[in-house]
């Protein structure tokens, strides 16, 4: 036994940091403690002494003192009241004197001075120190922050926390003005339940203190020199933030209740869909006399709660990068704040959360912190917190991302507002996330025509007989004799009277704002130029290649660059290949001035290693990025692997897209099916978002399709899903099958930014990447443009004797136009739709009218009938086919894409070509009004 006994672990360090004191200063330790070191010294690690029996000694207290002290610091949040409606709190062994081997005698005995810590000024003894810190930890708010690993961070919050530096006095708040404000909230919620009985509102009622906590942020976000900020949220509350934090007119939202027809140019307009007025957004210009401080923004979101969470971030992103200069665009994280406000059920519950809070400290996607709020009603729909997550708090997913909490208790507005400054301020400092669980509830159902009561008859007597609130900050303001009785029921009546006003002089056709339609389509798309000249093309070439000095590339990509050293020697030749024309593509936007994001899986690779558009240099490991190097570009270029997530970094993207609509925004996925991931947010935003909100999105997605016998999960993109949703000119969907084709098309959407913007989907292809048929000459990129049809030049010169036009697209129409049958084939014509949507009608009647003999139009496929095109291009090719006969080849419906064995594929695949190429079309297999597709004789 060593003269350790007894003590162990952190004990032991703690009494070698006591000793260390007292080597110092004698007089740093209690006179028991003194005196006992006077005579021990600690032994040598690992050597034997006679031992110190130090049983009941005063340096055994010391340790369990300060072992309780450091316990509630650490899980007093678990002992604090958070809920108003007064549960028991979870609580913990480790937060009682005995558990330590002390008692309040005992704690008592000791000097304040044992333990480190601003608690400790000025107390008598460790008695009062452990209580003060039972005041601090275990009151109505819960601190915990625990798992935070980077040291600074930790003790920066614990001294802001135990100095009380943003509480009064040290930090004064004005509690009149506060109890004024939480009565503007209050009489609101209150006036719009007498006024719009059977209305839904989704009201802020139980966490009131919700507006007061973002005054606060915007408040010292403002001060801090942040320029703008954007609010992400849910319904919950949502109206009473945007008319008091947003300063939307009362007025307007009172004529959205009474929800007027209006005589607007829009009404017959059926494209045109709105929202619900819980779904808007809204923005407030905070001004410093004459300038605009700082913008708060809340952009519009759906009903899928939390979807709205990547959005803000990548907003807050876009606002604070600069993108003018040529090279990696410059990101300010002071410039821009997103706060996210979640619901307690929708947090741990939607996985759209933690791809959100794993975005944070990547880079191209950090925004120097968001602020998360919990507005926390104990309920979800009718479910309880046990039935919706299964961690201790609604906020644990936070912990796995080392994000400080602090849980409050909503009806304490002191603690509310000492939360929302100590959330402000360690974002300002750290540049980190920072949560706030606000812990309420929600005094109706879930909608104010829901009978809460079915489902939760106890939790509901409780909130029946408890006072709001203002209520209780307002008799708290009376015992201390700060305000009346009478002066608080006069802010109730103030703001009541301001309502009824606004009412009372109403008028709603007049008064009812909607957000203003967008234009609809110029047809700019058709006539923008998109050609380069050769002589810009080489030099953009050249400089593509061309290496930082001493860097080296990896030995099996140098035979591919001394090739592309050489592809304008002949600008006849067919030299240019899909890489090659990308990333001429993006480096003649980057010299027009206009910047670019490329994010996605894997995409400065490229998942099938086409693009290599940073290089690493084999012997140091050093990155080069040679779009950012260019000495042509005008405009800054950035690119990054993004997680492997997809629902949250389209998101992000949408975000980044509307927030600065002259970027040129691409993201690529590894895999087309990859989309699958991601359909919330194309539903609820990317395609949507213009009929619902007025938005202008145009970002680009890159899916690569092709069936290819990869299997069923890497194979198909969806197009269908994307043509399901294709209306009123939303979006732009294309296969293109030549190198050139892509680049136009490229070039085109980056033209048409700011002028006729639509989201941009593309196909893009995988083993035709590098197909010989794809590539193209340079005279293509110089002299030529985007093709929405490609008509078969070959077939128009016998186009007398074509009995059968096929209509294909993508690696489909490779497949037709390569095959060794085609020569035969003198009949058929192959005709190619390189735009999917928008489908000119009219052009596709002409280009078939050119077959003035063909007898039937056939459209090929190689995906299963119910997916692919056919569902979309049937009605189309039917209107432009003048009463010809129109069918189908393709695979048989199916449940899955595609087969999963390569050998089948193939098989099958083969057999579509055949039936498409044959001389004459099998006798069975007409497809018009009901007939059986031929897929289902060919491929079944």
């Amino acid at each position: 036994m060593t003269n350790w006994q007894g003590v162990t672990g952190v004990n032991r360090a703690y009494v070698l940091e006591l000793y260390d004191r007292y080597l110092k200063d004698p007089n740093a330790v209690d006179a028991e403690t003194r005196a006992l070191f006077a005579t021990w010294t600690p032994p040598a690690e690992g050597a034997d002494e006679a031992p110190v029996a130090l049983g009941e000694s005063a340096l055994q207290k010391a340790v369990g003192a300060v072992n309780l002290a450091q316990s509630i610091r650490r899980y007093g949040h678990l002992a604090a009241q958070l809920d108003p409606l007064g549960s028991t709190p979870l609580g913990d062994p480790s937060l009682h004197a005995a558990t330590h081997g002390v008692t309040d005698d005992d704690l008592r005995a000791l000097p304040p001075t044992i333990i480190s810590s601003p608690l400790a000024d000025g107390a008598a003894n460790m008695l009062d120190v452990v209580n003060r810190f039972r005041a601090v930890y275990c009151a109505t708010s819960g601190h915990d922050y625990a798992h935070v690993f980077v040291p600074e961070e930790r003790q920066w919050l614990r001294a802001a926390v135990e100095n009380g530096q943003f509480r009064a006095p040290v930090d004064p708040i004005d509690p009149v003005a506060l109890l004024d404000r939480l009565s503007q909230v209050e009489s609101f919620e209150r006036f719009l339940h007498r006024a719009f009985q059977a209305k839904t509102r989704f009201s802020i009622e139980g966490l009131d203190m919700t507006v007061p906590i973002l005054d606060e942020i915007i408040g010292d976000a403002a001060e801090a020199g942040a320029r703008s900020m954007f609010i992400g949220m849910a319904h919950r509350g949502r109206l009473n933030i945007m008319a008091h934090v947003l300063n939307k007119p009362y007025a307007q939202i009172l004529a959205e209740f009474k929800d007027p027809v209006t005589k607007g140019h829009f009404q017959d307009d059926m494209s045109w869909t709105g929202d619900v007025k819980y779904h808007a957004g809204a923005h407030r210009a905070i001004r410093n006399g004459r300038e605009v401080h700082m913008v708060v923004s809340m952009p519009p979101n759906p009903s899928h709660l939390e979807a709205v969470d990547p959005v803000v971030v990548g907003m807050a992103r876009a606002a604070s990068t600069t993108v003018d200069k040529a090279g990696p665009p410059a990101f300010d994280p002071t410039m821009s704040i997103p706060v996210l406000i979640h619901g307690d059920a929708a947090f741990p519950g939607q996985g759209i959360v933690a791809e959100t809070l794993n975005l944070a400290r990547l880079a191209g996607y950090n925004t120097g912190g968001t602020i998360h709020i919990i507005v926390n009603n104990q309920l979800g729909f009718t479910a309880m917190s046990r039935e919706s997550f299964s961690t201790s708090y609604a906020s644990g997913l936070a912990r796995g991302f080392k994000v400080p909490i602090v849980h409050v208790n909503a009806d304490d507005p002191e603690a509310c507002v000492e939360a929302a400054r100590l959330a402000i301020a360690y974002r300002n400092t750290f540049k980190r996330d920072f949560l706030i669980d606000l812990v309420g509830y929600r005094r109706h159902g879930h909608n104010e025509g829901d009978e809460p009561a079915f489902t939760q008859p106890l939790m509901y007597q409780k909130i029946a007989a408890h006072p709001t609130v203002r209520e209780i900050f307002a008799t708290t303001l009376e015992a201390r004799g700060l305000i009346t009785a009478a002066q608080s029921a006069e802010m109730n009546t103030k703001y009541l009277g301001t309502l009824q006003a606004a009412l009372d002089g109403l008028e709603p056709e007049v008064d009812f704002v909607e957000p203003i339609p967008p234009v609809p389509p110029s047809g700019a798309a058709a006539k923008v130029k998109t050609g380069v000249p050769l002589e810009r093309l080489g030099e953009l070439n050249t400089s593509l290649l061309a290496l930082p000095d001493g860097f080296n590339v990896h030995k099996k990509l140098v035979r591919g660059r001394e090739k592309r050293a050489q592809i304008f020697a002949q600008p006849g030749e067919r030299s240019i290949d899909w890489a090659a024309a990308e990333e001429l593509a993006y480096a003649s936007i980057l010299s027009d001035g206009v910047s670019i994001r490329l994010t996605g899986e894997d995409v400065q690779r490229g998942t099938f290693s086409h693009r290599h558009a940073v290089l690493h240099d084999p012997a140091t490991g050093e990155k080069y990025a040679p779009l950012q190097g260019i000495p042509q570009a005008r405009a800054a270029f950035e690119i990054h692997n993004s997680p492997l997530t997809e629902l949250a970094t389209i998101g992000f993207e949408f975000g980044y897209n509307v927030q600065e609509p002259s970027r040129f925004v691409v993201w690529e996925a590894q895999y087309g099916d990859f989309i699958n991931g991601a359909q919330m947010i194309l539903d609820e935003f990317l395609l949507s978002a213009r009929s619902k909100w007025g938005q202008r999105p145009s970002m680009v997605l890159l899916l690569p399709h092709a069936h290819e016998g990869a299997g069923p999960e890497h194979s198909s993109a969806r197009p269908e899903r994307f043509l399901q949703l294709a209306a009123d000119i939303n979006v732009r969907i294309a296969n293109c099958t030549s190198a050139a084709q892509f680049f136009h098309l490229m070039r085109r959407q980056a033209a048409l930014l700011l002028v006729d913007p639509l989201p941009l989907v593309v196909l893009t292809p995988k083993s035709l990447l590098r197909h010989p048929f794809m590539a193209s000459t340079p005279q293509e990129l110089a002299d030529g443009r985007f093709y929405r049809m490609l008509d078969d030049e070959s077939a128009l010169g016998r186009a007398s004797e074509v009995r059968r036009v096929l209509l294909c697209t993508g690696k489909m129409a490779v497949d037709l136009l390569t095959s060794e049958k085609r020569e035969a084939a003198r009949n058929v014509a192959i005709c190619r739709l390189e735009q999917l949507y928008p489908l000119n009608v009219d052009d596709l009647r002409t280009m078939l009218n050119g077959y003035t003999n063909a007898e039937e139009i056939v459209w090929v496929q190689e995906e299963p009938e119910n997916m692919g095109y056919w569902d979309f291009m049937r009605s189309n090719i039917e209107a432009a086919a003048a009463g010809r006969t129109v069918r189908l080849i393709g695979r048989p419906r199916s449940a899955s894409p595609a087969e999963g064995s390569s050998a089948r594929h193939s098989h099958h695949q083969q057999l579509l070509v055949e039936a498409a190429l044959a001389p004459t079309a099998p006798k069975a297999s007409g497809r018009s009004r009901g007939a059986k597709p031929a897929a289902e004789k060919v491929a079944g």
